[in-house]
């Protein structure tokens, strides 16, 4: 027995015994065989033949057994050397106790009788089978085969066993033993069954062999659940990981996509490609940016959960890629806005801008048009030489006429002045057509000075010849006088009735309306005038008649005539109701307009506290906290969907918003709320609430990793709301030392709480923020309060799956591992560089380490 037992460990080494009083006496052999089980170096041995090298390796051999807290009693170098048998197997017994079954521990009981008791925890479910000692216990072998079919059912099928066939018995399970678990047969079935009493010492050697062979079967399953445990943690925390990293880069492209386009300031030329720019803009406040809030708001609730994961498997904090963080997705949000809220009133300004310009450039046209028109034939007219032929009466008749020409001409300086200050502002507005509108006004300016340069000409030529007028009809004068101011108050009237108006508040309107009842109010008075100069054209031509006097047809001195100037009066009288309709028309499109403010206010004034009211209510409950987290995740959610449930409220509010933008409605003075203001107050109440969930979420996640109870839970939520004087969810330097204080933390002001609260801080502020959240607070509490998993740990286990050694093969973790994990830890371990290296070794240690952020992996 003792022989096959050694034999068992020195094969390890490549080689074996025959006869142990023989094979051990140069002590080689002996030194050998204490090195496999032992695991340690002996001093160097002595190849000499001769008696005195023998004796010194042995001696080593006792000396290193003795090393180990064993008694030699009458053990002796020379008679090993000699070749005692009763002292070799003495030694070689010794040797038993001491590696194989003095380290064996079961319930607080070691050595004999903890392999005694381990022998019979494991048996005690078969029949048959009552171990009570090493010898006559074992005989009819049932015993080894129960040891066997316990760990390894498949190899025996113990039901077909026969308690009267122990031979067979024995004989089974020393073939299983050698065959399937590397035991050698160390026994004879014969002599055990032929021996009244089986000796004990061979028995307990043989049976050590198997509590050893199925210890590390389960040292090596248990330490394939840790690294199957921790893996898994691993593998999960990386696909969170790579999810973050892909929502994070498409929202951040999505924002560097858009915010050009908000950014983009090139005005169109007309209103209509202006409305379709702000067309495109409601479609994407409504239909493109809602669906972004609810993937930021997303992206930092995973990303929450998953510092919160890391923290509680011990592993480091997630760090996103660069330009990847959520401080990075924040201020490109923040940018977005910016751009946003500057893109809309920009393109406000721009559509009033454009009324602004078709309003001038129609001013503009009409005014010019008028103008031409009045030009037209006056070059001709003033270049004409009819006072060379004409008599002494002609003469005087064309000096009167050009006097009212003059006249005429100095009450279209006003309009001339229009025309140009129009243009002016044309340009200054940057109108798209200003090129078209600086060449007419360019033409008439400069038909202007024509026209002046001739009048004075025309004037010189005729004061040449006025010594020869006499007579003049001074009712003809009188009536050009008087008829021209009026006509040209005709043709004032005729404009400012068909002039455009643009009002945008029911005052305007109301003003307009003022204006025109007062010219209506004059036009009494103008009729009357109207008449007096008719009455004075109808008297010349009495005069005339009576004196036989031959008009030589039309008034001299003015072609006005009372046609022209009944012409134009009805076309005043028709002016008039069509102005009067179309400023009714705008005051009850203002109306309108005021209703549309007015129902807008209404339902905004109700709105907007309410999202204030809900914020302040959500700030109060983050800080309250009453009942367990269950109760107050329900509560947050209840309290998530009755907001939820209000969004009808403001769409109701979208669609009155949209009403007043079609109709081009541009300040609301009933309200201090915009239809902006409130999708940023409700952007950010749902955002809160969804923060505030996800934060009672986290807590619990950390409670049940942590184990710690509810009563510890409400202890910090009490602590920490005391201290939180201001109630912001945070505490300050001095507030946390406080709390810590309280909780009974040595954190005095001295250098060693000093510096024992300097470590603290910087693991619940590691950005030294100056300020400690109630989740870090949690996570420092729970990790003070429990314990984790350590790299020291996994090391451990994934050296036991080595069988000791200080690297593993690829071949080991498939065998030992799930196939999945085994891959993941052969597709991230690296090649093992120490001096005891074999091809495929793989380095465990750097990859434990790096799991738990001690290293990089």
């Amino acid at each position: 027995t003792f022989t096959a037992w050694c034999n068992s460990h020195l094969r390890k080494a490549g080689t074996q015994i025959e006869n142990i009083d023989e094979d051990f006496r140069d002590g080689l052999k002996l030194m050998l065989l204490l090195e496999v089980i032992s695991g340690e170096r002996l001093p160097k041995p002595e190849r000499g033949k001769m008696r005195v090298h023998k004796i010194n390796n042995v001696n080593k051999a006792l000396d290193f057994i003795a090393s180990k807290g064993v008694k030699l009693v009458s053990i002796g170098a020379e008679e090993i050397v000699d070749g005692n048998a009763k002292m070799t197997l003495g030694m070689i017994w010794t040797i038993i106790l001491r590696f194989a079954i003095q380290d064996i521990s079961v319930e607080e009981t070691s050595a004999k009788e903890g392999l005694l008791l381990w022998c019979q925890r494991k048996t005690a479910p078969y029949k048959n089978v009552n171990v009570q000692n090493f010898h006559i216990s074992w005989k009819d072998g049932l015993a080894f085969n129960a040891l066997i079919h316990r760990h390894r059912p498949e190899l025996i099928e113990y039901d077909k066993l026969r308690k009267d066939d122990p031979v067979t018995n024995l004989n089974n399970a020393f073939e299983v033993a050698e065959k399937y678990l590397d035991i050698p047969k160390m026994l004879d079935a014969e002599d055990i069954v032929n021996t009244a009493r089986p000796d004990e010492k061979a028995i307990m050697t043989y049976v050590s062999s198997f509590y050893h062979a199925f210890s590390g079967a389960q040292k090596a399953e248990t330490a394939a659940n840790r690294i199957c445990k921790v893996l898994a943690v691993n593998q999960e925390n990386e696909h969170l990981m790579e999810d973050y990293e892909r929502l994070a880069s498409d929202l951040l492209e999505w924002i560097r996509r858009t915010i050009p386009w908000l950014e983009d300031r090139v005005p169109q030329k007309t209103i209509q490609e202006m409305q379709q720019k702000l067309e495109d803009f409601r479609d994407y406040r409504r239909v493109h940016k809602p669906p972004k809030v609810q993937e930021k708001c997303q992206l930092e609730i995973n990303f929450n959960t998953l510092q919160t994961k890391l923290r509680l498997s011990n592993r480091p904090a997630f760090m996103p890629s660069e330009g990847r963080m959520v401080s990075d997705i924040n201020n490109g949000w923040q940018h977005l806005e910016q751009a946003e809220k500057g893109y809309e009133e920009w393109l406000l300004n721009e559509i009033r801008r454009l009324e602004r310009l078709d309003h001038l450039a129609e001013k503009f046209r009409q005014k010019a048009s008028i103008h031409e028109a009045w030009t037209d034939g006056k070059e001709v007219m003033l270049k004409h030489r009819d006072y060379e032929t004409a008599t002494l009466s002609d003469i005087k008749a064309l000096i009167r006429k050009h006097e009212a020409f003059e006249s005429d001409l100095a009450a279209h300086q006003d309009r001339v002045e229009q025309i140009a200050a129009i243009a002016q502002e044309l340009n200054e507005l940057d109108y798209y057509d200003s090129h078209n509108v600086n060449t007419r006004c360019q033409k008439i300016c400069d038909q202007w000075d024509a026209l002046g340069s001739l009048t004075h000409s025309r004037r010189e030529a005729l004061e040449k010849t006025e010594k020869q007028l006499e007579t003049i009809d001074q009712l003809h004068l009188e009536y050009a006088k008087r008829a021209a101011p009026f006509n040209n108050w005709m043709e004032s009237a005729m404009e400012d009735l068909q002039d455009m108006f643009i009002v945008h508040t029911i005052e305007e309107i109301e003003g307009l309306i003022s204006a025109h009842d007062q010219f209506k109010s004059t036009l009494p008075d103008a009729d009357r005038e109207r008449e007096a100069i008719l009455a004075i054209h109808k008297e010349a031509q009495r005069i005339a008649e009576s004196n036989h006097i031959k008009l030589s047809g039309s008034n001299p001195y003015t072609t006005v005539t009372p046609q022209i100037i009944n012409s134009k009066w009805e076309k005043v009288q028709q002016l008039v109701p069509k102005r009067d309709h179309a400023l009714l028309e705008e005051q009850s499109k203002q109306q309108s307009n005021e209703h549309l403010r007015r129902q807008f206010a209404s339902q905004a004034n109700i709105v907007g506290p309410w999202i204030q009211t809900k914020m302040e209510e959500i700030g109060r409950i983050s800080i309250e906290m009453n009942g367990t987290l269950e109760d107050q995740l329900s509560h947050l959610k209840q309290y998530e969907r009755s907001i939820v449930d209000y969004k009808p409220n403001l769409d109701l509010l979208e669609q009155q918003h949209q009403l007043i933008q079609e109709a081009l409605i541009f300040d609301n003075k009933h309200t201090n709320y915009t239809m902006e203001h409130i999708r940023v107050g409700w952007e950010q109440l749902l955002t809160t609430i969804a923060r505030t969930i996800n934060e009672v979420e986290n807590q619990i996640l950390t409670r049940d990793a942590k184990g710690i109870s509810q009563e510890q839970m409400q202890e910090f939520r009490a602590s920490f709301n005391h201290f939180d004087k201001d109630h912001g969810g945070a505490l300050g330097p001095e507030e946390f030392k406080a709390c810590l204080i309280s909780l009974g933390y040595d954190v005095e002001n001295d250098r060693q709480g000093d510096a024992e609260f300097h470590r603290i801080m910087s693991v619940v502020d590691p950005n030294h923020s100056g300020l400690v959240t109630f989740q870090a607070f949690i996570d420092f509490m729970s990790r003070e309060t429990t314990d984790t998993d350590t790299a020291d740990q996994v090391i451990a286990s994934f050296k036991v799956l080595a069988g000791d050694k200080n690297f593993i093969t690829a071949e080991e973790l498939r065998r030992e591992l799930p196939p999945d994990q085994a891959e993941y830890c052969i597709a991230r371990m690296a090649p093992y560089q120490g001096p005891d290296a074999v091809p495929g070794a793989l380095d465990y240690k750097s990859f434990s380490t790096a799991l738990y952020g001690e290293s990089d992996l």
